[in-house]
């Protein structure tokens, strides 16, 4: 173990904590769109720093918990963070399966969600062009609370009318009501990386490839000024994951979505014991 001390502040440099996303872009996305101008006042980003060497780096949305939590970087410094650092009561947090042995000893898991990350670009995107696709509309911050009803989430508030105007969504209207919606849950515009998701379509109007065509057109949308478009779906969903491959989407990774509550505080012998495996 590293006998020199491990600091952590909280920074605003944006170049900083960029550096400190590592991995697969695909799997990061979530933590590169919010670089974005627009996103990144939204976040709390703190770096813990070995001597002068950043070695982590934790990143939360803010807002009403829970809200996203990324972790990257060395496992002490993880622990670092979340000791000295951001202590969220709950968030939810993507983690590897069977979970993240630094995170479980600050959090107990109280949801998980067996998922599947998928991705497609420019080359591999296959447009629907199906029956479907000629009833597909664009939507505008006016439709918010027709997607807050599709959603059944029972009050507007959750998908503002800002975020149909900064995201991209399209959807499909019958008798006059919207019956499937699929949209965005953020775009880096900085990072070219969006991630399409909202994709519901109400149970009275499945079976038209309303899913398929509103996917598909956001997805052509986003890939116009995008690199590379994600998405997450549930790993026990096939006709879903069927759907998102006909256009091109592949499986990048396995992993579980975890909505975590903190546990009461564990003593530095403790912990460290728990991390390492000494005392």
């Amino acid at each position: 173990m590293n006998a020199q001390p491990i600091e952590v502040f909280e920074s605003r440099d944006r170049d900083l904590v960029r550096s400190l996303i590592t991995g697969d872009r695909a799997l990061t996305a979530h933590a590169l769109a919010d670089l974005d101008d627009g996103e990144f006042p939204r976040t709390r980003s703190y770096v813990a720093r070995r001597g002068q060497t950043p070695i982590a780096l934790g990143m939360e949305y803010s807002g009403w918990a829970p809200q996203p939590l990324h972790l990257f970087g060395d496992r002490e410094g993880i622990a670092a963070i979340l000791t000295h650092g951001m202590r969220p009561r709950a968030a939810w947090v993507p983690t590897p399966i069977g979970g993240d042995p630094v995170l479980d000893l600050y959090y107990e898991s109280e949801k998980i969600n067996p998922m599947l990350r998928m991705a497609v670009d420019a080359n591999d995107f296959r447009a629907y062009a199906g029956p479907a696709a000629d009833r597909v509309v664009p939507l505008i911050p006016a439709d918010a609370p027709a997607l807050n009803h599709l959603y059944q989430l029972g009050f507007a508030a959750w998908l503002p009318p800002l975020a149909v105007a900064e995201g991209v969504y399209r959807g499909v209207h019958q008798s006059g009501r919207l019956v499937a919606a699929a949209g965005t849950h953020v775009i880096g515009r900085r990072e070219r990386i969006a991630v399409v998701g909202n994709v519901y379509t109400s149970a009275n109007a499945r079976g038209h490839g309303y899913a398929r065509a509103t996917t598909s057109q956001v997805t052509e949308a986003l890939l116009a000024f995008c690199d590379l478009v994600v998405l997450n779906v549930r790993s026990d969903n096939p006709e879903a994951i069927n759907v998102y491959r006909s256009l091109g989407y592949t499986v990048r990774a396995e992993f579980e979505e975890r909505l975590v509550v903190r546990r009461a505080p564990l003593g530095i012998p403790r912990l460290l014991r728990r991390i390492f495996g000494i005392g």
